[in-house]
């Protein structure tokens, strides 16, 4: 067992893989009056089952992990980095597989920079086709951990995509459209038609390490 004092504390906890697991876990959580702020079960196997949590407001993760130990539940603790150390802020990028392509050629090009710098970005992406699948998608990323940015890549998109779209900028994720047929540009808050080029703004729209204020870009077309 390695858990250090930390405010903000990533827990990896194994159990038996059993009814009531998570609510034994989150009452002992709840009790150290820690916030959970991201939850994941990553793997179930041989009767056992993986838990993962990143937590904030850790008075005494030392204490925490004692306490979550004694559960009769419980088979080991670590404490790895958390997701956001390790692969930091997300960019989705969701269309046809050519301009995806492209886009993801720019935006790695681009986080490669920052990384080096002390940056951590990175980029994930799906190639797909119809209004209903891509409205569906996109939706889904407002429900991601870490997204800041979103890059549709594709010749035409509307209807549904687009109001998608706003769904998500609401949730403060930054949209950015491949110049193409549709109204997806209209609703997105900037439009790029060069895809390797969006790729590139998408990173320097969420890096810190780049100086791209993406509020003084909205509504523009490049």
């Amino acid at each position: 067992m390695n858990v250090s004092k930390h405010s903000e504390v990533a827990l990896l906890i194994t159990t038996h893989d059993q009814p009531g697991i998570l609510y034994q876990l989150t009452k002992v959580i709840s009790d150290h009056q820690a916030n959970i702020t991201y939850v994941d079960i990553t793997d179930r196997h041989e009767g056992t089952a993986a838990l993962y949590f990143e937590l904030e407001d850790v008075a005494d993760a030392e204490g925490l992990s004692r306490d979550l130990a004694l559960l009769p539940i419980v088979v080991s603790i670590t404490q790895p980095p958390s997701f956001a150390r390790v692969f930091g802020k997300r960019i989705i990028v969701i269309g046809g597989g050519a301009q995806v392509g492209q886009v993801v050629l720019g935006a790695v090009s681009e986080a490669d920079r920052h990384n080096i710098r002390g940056e951590r970005i990175s980029v994930d992406t799906i190639p797909l086709v119809g209004e209903a699948e891509l409205a569906a998608a996109v939706r889904a990323v407002g429900r991601l951990p870490r997204v800041k940015a979103l890059v549709l890549a594709g010749s035409l998109m509307g209807g549904d995509i687009a109001r998608a779209v706003l769904d998500v900028r609401e949730k403060g994720i930054i949209v950015i459209s491949l110049n193409m047929a549709g109204s997806v540009p209209d609703a997105a808050d900037l439009v790029v038609t060069d895809p390797v080029q969006a790729g590139v703004m998408a990173v320097m729209a969420i890096a810190d390490t780049a100086r791209f204020d993406i509020r003084r870009q909205r509504g523009q077309r490049y």
